[in-house]
């Protein structure tokens, strides 16, 4: 019943905005809580760009378009959407990325995005002449400070991974895949071997094994279908599993193609998702913790 109802909930949304260009941030106030309560009322991100794009019935061009480094337009406007309808309460987000509705966001399926945009301004107005007069910046809350943030080592992360030499970004592949539990890692990069540039072993439990070939590339755009039906092609019959690894992005298409019903499954890790990885193994990305002390004068008073 509850999966009939929101089906109908995202045919009615369809109906009611037809297909556009890349829309605003305040744009996606509204598709954002449609699609959270499509899913369940969480989702990750990726899981939550693919049901915002459908609910909107984006095309391939809306969702692909470049705004900067790596980023698509549409995926950067939807994180300050999802920072927005935080601070607005009806969303919340855990330290592992899953985005979910709040007890508030539950029971409200349409916001008016002008009201949103007043309070969220209002808010930064008053920090701005509180704590931060000097500050020319609309978004001065502590999650906008923090999506900046994150945004900017992540493109910063991606310029030097995409600076690398492409046999030294094989061996960072390489290394990637070791830390996160592979053995018998082997880049081998031979011309004319369909793109495949090395492969590996996943054991699970330490009795079933999976035979992987992947294949790594430092790419600017996006990854078309035909790239990963290029690389099925030359895996069959080799491996259990494929995996790409890119620096770039996958069209909606490619990560369908991957996951395409009676073909071999290729898993796909783009470039967010790449210097994500490598920031949780410390790998080139190192994280300092700020040590914050506060002095308690009553614990003096009261010695």
């Amino acid at each position: 019943m509850l999966e009939n109802s929101n089906r109908s909930l995202l045919i009615v949304f369809q109906e009611e905005h037809p297909k556009v260009a890349v829309p605003k941030y305040y744009e996606l106030f509204n598709p954002l809580l449609t699609a959270l309560t499509v899913l369940g009322g969480s989702s990750s991100i990726q899981e939550l760009e693919e049901s915002v794009a459908k609910v909107m019935n984006l095309s391939e061009r809306d969702v692909s378009e470049i705004h900067q480094g790596n980023r698509t337009k549409f995926s950067y406007n939807l994180a300050w959407a999802r920072t927005y309808l935080k601070r607005y309460g009806l969303l919340e987000n855990s330290d592992r990325g899953v985005w979910a509705l709040t007890e508030e966001g539950l029971k409200t399926e349409k916001v008016d995005p002008d009201d949103v945009k007043r309070r969220i301004y209002e808010e930064n107005r008053a920090l701005r002449e509180g704590l931060r007069p000097d500050s020319e910046s609309e978004d001065q809350s502590e999650d906008s400070l923090e999506l900046v943030e994150e945004l900017r080592w992540q493109d910063n992360a991606l310029a030097a991974v995409k600076g690398m030499a492409p046999d030294a970004f094989e061996r960072l592949c390489q290394r990637l895949l070791r830390e996160s539990g592979f053995i018998q890692v082997e880049v081998t990069g031979r011309v004319g071997d369909g793109g495949i540039d090395g492969k590996g072993i996943v054991k699970l439990g330490g009795i079933v094994s999976f035979h992987v070939l992947f294949q790594c590339k430092r790419y600017q755009g996006s990854v078309a279908s035909s790239w990963i039906r290029d690389f099925r092609g030359a895996m069959m019959g080799r491996a259990d599993k494929g995996l790409f690894l890119t620096t770039g992005t996958f069209t909606r298409d490619a990560r369908l193609e991957a996951q395409r019903d009676g073909a071999s499954p290729i898993d796909l890790i783009d470039g967010e998702e790449l210097v994500l990885m490598l920031k949780s193994m410390g790998l080139g990305i190192d994280v300092r913790m700020i040590e914050e002390v506060n002095v308690n004068r009553d614990w003096f008073q009261k010695i």
